[in-house]
């Protein structure tokens, strides 16, 4: 696979357009490590050739995860923030397949199919933090010093 430009900066932060056997959520940690975003919300449409989508069970603190194959993401959203100095992406997705069935969760993996996947990244200017917090055991978004 020949190496292509990636992402360029934008008004508000960054375009994206990643292509076949990308990994989304490697590429989005990358970009945060090399233009030290400190935070930004996601929002992505494109060819997935693998997805893996999680519900979160409470009562065990993780997610049921189910994989499918070969679905054209409908749409991505999502924030980018940090937590113990490591990007921490939350993102959901639906998708639907080549029967127009649907499915969508919180993206534990996904993979560019056959084709492109364009996101944009809407950068905000102060470095957030996730913090699981222990009532539910979820990784929540913190706005301030909590």
């Amino acid at each position: 696979m020949s190496e292509h430009v990636r992402y360029l900066e934008t008004a508000t932060g960054f375009l994206m357009v990643l292509r076949q056997g990308d990994d989304v959520l490697a590429r989005l940690e990358e970009l945060m490590l090399a233009e030290d975003i400190p935070s930004a919300s996601i929002t992505g449409f494109g060819f997935a050739g693998q997805a893996r989508f999680g519900f979160f069970d409470f009562g065990r603190g993780d997610y049921d995860p189910r994989e499918f194959k070969d679905l054209e993401i409908t749409g991505l959203t999502g924030t980018l923030a940090w937590k113990d100095g490591e990007p921490s992406i939350h993102a959901h997705a639906s998708g639907g397949d080549r029967m127009f069935n649907v499915v969508g969760g919180h993206v534990l993996g996904l993979t560019v199919g056959r084709g492109s996947f364009e996101i944009t990244i809407f950068v905000h200017p102060h470095r957030l933090q996730r913090k699981v917090e222990p009532a539910t055991g979820a990784k929540v978004l913190q706005l301030g010093h909590d």
